[in-house]
């Protein structure tokens, strides 16, 4: 039922005091607007928001058209002015038929923007205020998508429109270093899932200083196990809400061993994990990644000689030009390739022949854009952004660091034989890694013990969608020739991928190796023995535990 403009009016008055006390709308920013029917009731811009009054608000229709303009006010007041706020309020009443939309200033919104500089979204999950917004529960994960921020707000409206048509189920977009915007079916929701955000906001930035990780899930611990018995089933603290899951068991063995059946019966397909399931943490970090970056400058140098790497600096001008307007282009090496030219109308792609270049040559212009895209690429790599240019190139470095001996992958030992062993049973064995499959097939093709793609039927990668989704292992069961989920089995070292793959049916491993990252309800020392399951999940350190 609607409102009227009457009311709209009493109640943004009445917001716009409420929130300036929580420090949202303070120094005359944010806003606050309702939907009366047809028409639209906002609050203006410049005026101290705890003190507004209602005949300094404006009306518009539902096409964003001023059908109202309060009265002036004689000094120090100043004129009346149409919020800025306007064409980006107007974008979630026409794309999300909202009911009501407010802006903030709230310092936690702003904070939590920054805990990842590069990062297009806020995610987290398992808090207890995500069950305040519409379409989430407890154990959801809630994404916040992230815009930049300009230096007029009404040039953010492609952007809000982009991130609204991007995350269907978001209610909120967070503007870097500005603020965030929240709408609602009416302003009871508007209020309510804007106080909720601003909670888990806040929860983000305290969570971090503590170095808690509020994107995932949080320790399944168990209670106390009894002396009494080789193996004692306990139940695990968890909250019963409708939304999320009942209380898991989890099942400890004394010597690590389980009486279960094998985790084999049944299964024609297994998927693996490489880092951390087949291969130490380690090797990527510390070689693979160290190796392309001192490679840089040997590899960048050849873009006029080579189409590949040609293709590769372009997308790199093409990602320091989409900085420029982000916080990430603060850095001179990102600045540096803004001064450099396009270089098309000299330098054409490049053939198999060599250098396919415009009569007057430029090698001023060459050596500028080998410097700048080596510099990019640089300093992308040291903030680890994930973004297509940088992993594009390190790709091709790779490529050729193992095709040249150089690279030489690295396996834990009873990989091999497993992938054998899984063979002679009638098994097809499948890699699924955030890694490129061309960066997979080289990977197992340069491996210390030979070429291991004999052994493996297929690779997946991010294309097949994140690891961390339920939809992800739906799409690739398609690919796998099985007639059940349940005929898949997937090891990893990642609670939250076991998970993902588990909810599409899969069955699903833990892999303790290592140098891994802890697994949450783990309580075991790290170097004692793998207890038999954790949560729902069956844990091994060794590849071929799978085949006992």
């Amino acid at each position: 039922m609607s409102i009227s403009v009457e009311t709209a009016s009493d109640l943004i008055c009445e917001l716009c005091s409420h929130f300036y006390h929580q420090g949202w709308v303070s120094g005359t920013g944010g806003g606050i607007s309702m939907k009366a029917g047809d028409k639209i009731v906002m609050a203006p811009s410049g005026v101290q928001k705890e003190r507004i009054q209602k005949d300094e608000l404006f009306i518009l229709d539902l096409k964003g058209d001023i059908i109202h303009t309060p009265s002036a006010k004689p000094p120090p007041a100043r004129p009346p002015k149409l919020s800025e706020c306007a064409p980006l309020f107007m974008a979630a009443y026409e794309m999300r038929n909202a009911g009501a939309v407010l802006h903030s200033h709230s310092l936690s919104a702003v904070m939590a923007t920054m805990l990842d500089p590069t990062a297009s979204e806020l995610v987290l999950t398992e808090l207890e205020m995500i069950k305040g917004l519409e379409g989430h529960g407890f154990y959801d994960q809630l994404v916040v998508p992230i815009i930049e921020n300009t230096a007029r707000e009404c040039e953010l409206t492609d952007r809000l429109r982009q991130a609204i048509e991007r995350y269907p189920k978001t209610s909120a977009v967070l503007v870097r270093r500005h603020g965030v915007y929240v709408w609602g079916r009416d302003w009871i929701q508007a209020k309510t899932q804007a106080e909720c955000y601003d909670y888990l906001f806040e929860a983000a930035v305290r969570m971090r200083k503590l170095g808690i990780d509020f994107s995932a899930p949080a320790p399944r611990l168990p209670e106390p196990v009894g002396s009494g018995s080789k193996s004692t089933k306990v139940k695990a603290s968890s909250d019963l809400s409708a939304d999320g899951p009942p209380c898991q068991k989890i099942r400890i063995c004394a010597d690590g061993t389980s009486a279960s059946s094998s985790l084999l019966e049944g299964v024609k397909a297994v998927v693996l994990d490489i880092e951390g399931t087949v291969a130490p943490i380690s090797y990527v970090a510390d070689v693979m990644f160290p190796y392309a970056a001192a490679k840089f400058a040997d590899y960048v140098k050849l873009w006029t000689r080579d189409a590949e790497f040609y293709d590769a600096v372009k997308l790199i001008k093409q990602q320091a030009e989409e900085d420029a307007a982000t916080v990430v282009a603060a850095s001179a090496a990102a600045s540096a390739f803004l001064l450099v030219p396009d270089f098309d109308h000299v330098f054409s792609r490049p053939t198999p022949g060599g250098v396919a270049a415009a009569p007057g040559r430029d090698e001023a212009l060459e050596e500028a854009v080998t410097k700048a895209a080596v510099a990019w690429a640089s300093a992308a790599a040291a903030a680890d952004r994930k973004i297509l240019p940088l992993k594009n190139l390190q790709g091709l470095v790779w490529r050729r660091g193992f095709e040249s001996g150089e690279l030489v992958s690295e396996l834990f030992d009873d990989v091999p034989k497993a992938l054998v062993e899984f063979g002679k049973r009638g098994l097809k064995t499948y890699i699924y890694s955030s890694g490129s499959r061309e960066a997979q097939r080289l990977f197992f093709g340069y491996s210390k013990v030979g070429d291991l793609r004999g052994n493996l039927h297929g690779f997946f990668d991010t294309t097949s969608g994140s690891k961390v989704e339920t939809q992800s292992y739906g799409e690739i069961r398609l690919s796998l020739g099985v007639d059940k989920p349940e005929q898949i089995l997937f090891a990893t070292d990642v609670l939250a991928e076991a998970e993902a793959a588990k909810a599409a049916g899969w069955r699903s491993v833990l892999v303790r190796r290592p140098g891994n990252k802890p697994i949450p309800g783990l309580v075991v020392p790290v170097e004692g023995p793998a207890p038999a399951s954790v949560g729902e999940f069956r844990i091994v350190d060794r590849l071929d535990q799978l085949l006992a």
